[in-house]
């Protein structure tokens, strides 16, 4: 399936010293393989950041810059990129430069008829902490369990999916982690693919891990119970 044009995502908080980096990089992957836009979200930072992404889209023309006025989380971030976006697909990453956007191509290159969203897997390359590392693996696997999303690493922040699948999908905070159980219950198929990991280099992470769990199990709950509601009519036009 041919991808008409490629929206990248990319949600920041206090991410100053990784923008230009990763903004470089990613041009670097996509340049003559698609036609691409990038889609900067600035959710709510208090360092540097807003004015890094002003100064960097003066010279990259690519470079789509939105701001949140106050923070209001990844998943926000990413909706609001998405709903700026004029790509029919979007690939995200996060903005920490951990995820390699050398490794979109191979997104794209995984897209094929009915399949509407494309998840990196970082399982056997990951580079974090070990609390991280761990965690992570307990958390997919129930996961898995609970929603047979089929999905070996669905918090990976490298994903590609069509634009118009994901604002049909039911709209939460913290959505994002969720997105393969979600294309799944629209009737959409999801595919995994192995992807690169790599360590933070600069910086700091904008949150923790027993946040992001004690958020996740109630969250896990409510996914199952959107699964439970869904209905997917057979529809005939006459």
């Amino acid at each position: 399936m041919q991808i008409a044009k490629l929206s990248v995502v990319v949600p920041v908080r206090n991410e100053q010293d990784n923008l230009s980096p990763l903004i470089n990089e990613i041009c670097t992957a996509l340049d003559g393989v698609v036609s691409f836009e990038i889609v900067y979200v600035n959710d709510g930072s208090t360092d540097n950041t807003a004015q890094k992404l002003t100064e960097i889209a003066l010279s990259c023309p690519q470079l789509r810059v939105i701001h949140h006025q106050t923070s209001c989380g990844q998943s926000t971030a990413v909706r609001t990129g998405v709903k700026a976006a004029t790509g029919d697909w979007i690939a995200t990453l996060d903005g920490d430069g951990q995820n390699d956007p050398a490794d979109i191509p191979k997104l794209i290159a995984a897209v094929e008829g009915g399949v509407d969203l494309v998840g990196g897997n970082r399982r056997h390359a990951r580079k974090d902490t070990f609390i991280k590392r761990i965690s992570s693996v307990i958390a997919n696997t129930v996961r898995s369990w609970m929603l047979g999303d089929s999905t070996p690493d669905t918090g990976c922040g490298l994903k590609l999916f069509r634009r118009d699948v994901f604002l049909d999908l039911p709209y939460f905070d913290h959505m994002h982690r969720f997105l393969p159980a979600l294309v799944i219950r629209r009737g959409g198929r999801v595919v995994s693919v192995p992807v690169n990991h790599r360590p933070r280099e600069r910086g700091v992470s904008n949150y923790g891990t027993l946040d992001r769990l004690l958020v996740g199990i109630v969250d896990l709950f409510g996914v199952m119970w959107l699964q439970r509601r869904a209905k997917r009519p057979e529809v005939i036009i006459k």
